[in-house]
């Protein structure tokens, strides 16, 4: 599976609607371009008339009067942030997609208890990389919402994961839980969550995947390095979903891939009400058009 599979997969479903707060910038209206001319969605732009208006103009005037853009006009950053989320919680898009806009702005109006999109789950981010040398995507989850989960959370940030799996077609996922090490060692905390995860998948109360862990890196993810490790299991370095132990390993497992591994990748926020495409302003135009890929696979599933 190749991530261009998620944007067919996504052009081939109806009725997309995507809300961008502060779309006036080069590389969310490339990503919005690309989609449209992909046939994935229709797009409801929100920011300031004058400075969206010229860059599209100016960069994308076959967007001007596309009847799959509709854009509404707004005073400031926080206007925009506001009028997306309404929009998406009026039932009016189904994906919400930030823009040239600080992350805090557009979470605060997620989370707004009177027109926000919180469903009372642990929000999550999930990214799904294509890396040179493997035939599955792996995702990893989670890079950037939550700091430092305790057990409650990783068990719901693992379920939000297998959903967005469950999406783009991985019926059983494999989810490994990382650590240092493959034995459960009291002085090693991610050793004892992993433990508990897998029981709670044994049990039933994280379902739809498999959950095995602890385990490293190497042998989650090389049948080759786990059976030189002796971890013979018929899941062993076959993991699709990679749980990382805080923010911190995750973001250096994320941006690792990026910029050492050249993998390609695309992410949401999942576990509110609609998929939150939450890119950095620095991601390409390529990498957003894949975050909203599989963000519209993840709404439309």
């Amino acid at each position: 599976m190749k991530l261009t599979d998620l944007i067919k997969q996504a052009s081939a479903s109806d009725n997309n609607v995507v809300a961008v707060a502060s779309a006036a910038d080069l590389e969310v209206l490339e990503a919005v371009s690309m989609a449209v001319e992909h046939d994935m969605a229709s797009f409801r732009l929100y920011d300031r008339e004058q400075k969206l208006k010229e860059m599209m103009v100016q960069h994308f005037p076959h967007l001007l009067n596309h009847p799959k853009i509709f854009t509404q006009h707004v005073k400031d950053d926080q206007q925009a942030a506001i009028a997306a989320v309404k929009s998406v919680h009026l039932n009016e898009a189904n994906v919400l997609m930030k823009g040239h806009i600080p992350t805090a702005l557009i979470l605060k109006a997620v989370l707004n208890p009177d027109f926000g999109l919180r469903t009372g789950s642990v929000l999550s981010h999930v990214a799904a990389f294509e890396i040179i040398g493997f035939e599955r995507l792996i995702f990893v989850t989670d890079a950037a919402m939550n700091i430092a989960p305790d057990l409650a959370q990783k068990a719901q940030i693992v379920q939000n994961a297998v959903k967005v799996a469950h999406s783009v077609g991985v019926e059983n996922p494999i989810v490994a839980p990382l650590a240092a090490v493959e034995t459960v060692n009291p002085s090693m905390q991610p050793t004892l969550d992993a433990a508990a995860l897998v029981a709670m998948n044994v049990r039933g109360q994280i379902k739809g995947c498999v959950v095995d862990g602890p385990v490293a890196l190497d042998n989650a993810i090389s049948v080759e390095a786990a059976h030189h490790k002796g971890l013979t299991g018929q899941h062993a370095g076959q993991a699709d979903i990679l749980l990382v132990p805080n923010i911190e390993a995750g973001n250096i497992l994320y941006k690792s891939l990026v910029y050492f591994a050249r993998a390609k990748v695309g992410a949401v926020i999942v576990g509110a009400k609609a998929p939150i495409v939450l890119t950095s302003r620095s991601d390409s135009a390529e990498s957003k058009l894949n975050s909203l890929a599989l963000a519209i696979c993840s709404s439309s599933n």
